[in-house]
């Protein structure tokens, strides 16, 4: 009798056991959502009074680090900064004589040819106003004995452009060895008493 009594809780105790349902704890729920490795967040069930359970957001990985939400005034909220003009001081302390030998030689030269050009077009620009002609009308009134005085034979054409060239190329023969001797001055100052000091600026 005992043993068929006790046989009979047994039974029936397992039987009330398996009727019961298991209940839900809240980690576990937490624990199958973030085990799936699909999402960035997990779902969490927090008890609500009456037996209904609310499901919880709870933020992503702990890992993952936010991103600042954009700010206006250009990426990360940063306002362009203003350009300043920068200022360099520099010192020239050396001139290459060569250097300086061609450019004043090529200078020499245009303003050479510049010469020429002008003294040419001057001349024919007073000879179109007649200036030449009431010249030679003067000069031969103030000879008494009449001579025939032509100013031209002095200051023609060919004369004029002839003399200005053999100007042209004295001033490129100075000007070359003038500027050639002020470099060689220059450097020798400079090693002395130290060269000329300069202020760049890129405004």
């Amino acid at each position: 009798m005992s043993s068929d009594a006790s046989d009979g809780r047994g039974e029936g105790g397992s039987a009330r056991t398996a009727e019961v349902p298991a209940a839900k704890l809240p980690g576990a729920a937490g624990s199958s959502g973030s085990g799936d490795g699909k999402g960035g967040s997990s779902t969490r069930t927090a008890p609500r009074p009456g037996g209904k359970q609310a499901p919880v957001r709870t933020p992503g990985r702990p890992g993952q680090p936010r991103r600042p939400a954009p700010r206006p005034g250009g990426p990360q909220g940063r306002r362009p900064a203003r350009s300043t003009p920068r200022r360099v001081r520099l010192t020239l302390s050396r001139v290459d004589p060569w250097s300086v030998m061609k450019i004043a030689f090529l200078l020499s030269v245009a303003l050479g040819i510049a010469m020429v050009v002008m003294v040419a077009v001057l001349w024919t620009v007073l000879q179109g106003m007649g200036v030449w002609g009431n010249l030679n009308d003067v000069l031969r009134t103030l000879d008494k004995n009449g001579s025939t005085f032509d100013i031209m034979d002095y200051i023609g054409f060919g004369r004029v452009v002839s003399l200005s060239v053999v100007i042209a190329v004295i001033d490129v023969v100075l000007m070359t060895a003038l500027a050639t001797l002020v470099a060689f001055l220059y450097n020798i100052c400079a090693s002395l008493v130290g060269g000329v000091q300069m202020t760049l600026s890129d405004e």
